[in-house]
């Protein structure tokens, strides 16, 4: 029996490429965006493509609703929609990182919220939220990025433990989503808001350094499709495992930040861009 599954963020990058990796799966997959324009390839191989903004929360249960009226059921929430957002501690506005927190922690948050009642119902069900190596290590001027993902895998643990009676499984798929690592649209923005909110003061010189990085690092990161297939492992396995780490050097990194000391790990990650 195919998994009911609905999918954020599918309109690129890796939310579109799992998307299609489970309708080829033979899952029924809904995916959700604020981009329906772009998702034409996914109605075209029989997925049903949904209008949703993970900052409106008459969005977010419109989109669970329609999937409930339409099919009965969900067996698999995927929250893979996110933002990122850069610049120094010192210098980003507290609005834009409040808004960082809604689209990286909150809406997920609410997403969870809306299904569990039907995969309580059910007696089973599949939660996966796409975090990042940034969910537990953090490297210089993306304070409120690094905490949107460092507070959602903290949920995620926590949330693992306590659905886990009710025969629903939490997966955290970690993926490695800085500049140079997976080819998506994420990172698009990083050296214009490096640039904007660290250019001109103290920071300018780590700040355009790490954009110059950002704009030529791209052409050697993994293909989004990697991730896909991870995500769909997560998803059919049985049991799951708690945690995935994919892409290029994810798992050299997370090894690196757990056996280095706090200082030696600073020095590694600074060295390039002083």
């Amino acid at each position: 029996m195919p998994n009911v599954c609905l999918i954020t963020g599918a309109s690129a990058g890796i939310g579109r490429a799992t998307a299609l990796e489970l309708l080829k799966a033979g899952h029924v997959v809904y995916g959700a965006a604020r981009r329906v324009s772009k998702m034409e390839e996914l109605r075209d191989a029989g997925g049903h493509p949904l209008a949703m903004d993970a900052r409106s929360e008459a969005d977010l249960d419109r989109a669970v609703r329609t999937v409930l009226d339409e099919q009965g059921r969900i067996d698999v929430l995927i929250n893979n929609a996110g933002t990122v957002l850069h610049g120094a501690a010192e210098d980003v506005p507290l609005d834009a990182a409040r808004d960082q927190f809604q689209v990286n922690v909150f809406a997920p948050a609410r997403l969870v919220q809306l299904v569990l009642p039907a995969m309580r119902a059910q007696g089973s069900g599949r939660i996966v939220n796409v975090s990042s190596i940034g969910g537990e290590i953090s490297l210089p001027l993306g304070a409120w990025y690094y905490a949107s993902k460092h507070a959602l895998e903290a949920y995620s643990d926590t949330l693992r433990m306590e659905v886990r009676p009710f025969g629903i499984e939490v997966v955290v798929v970690v993926v490695v989503v800085q500049p140079g690592i997976i080819k998506t649209e994420f990172e698009d923005q990083t050296a214009s808001q490096l640039r904007e909110y660290s250019g001109n003061g103290p920071y300018g010189r780590m700040a355009e350094a790490m954009a110059s990085q950002s704009e030529t690092g791209l052409a050697d990161g993994a293909d989004p499709a990697v991730v896909a297939e991870t995500i769909r492992r997560a998803v059919e396995a049985d049991p799951p495992e708690t945690r995935y780490a994919v892409g290029l050097h994810a798992e050299e990194l997370l090894k690196l930040n757990r056996t280095l000391s706090d200082r030696e790990f600073d020095e590694l990650v600074t060295r390039s861009i002083r």
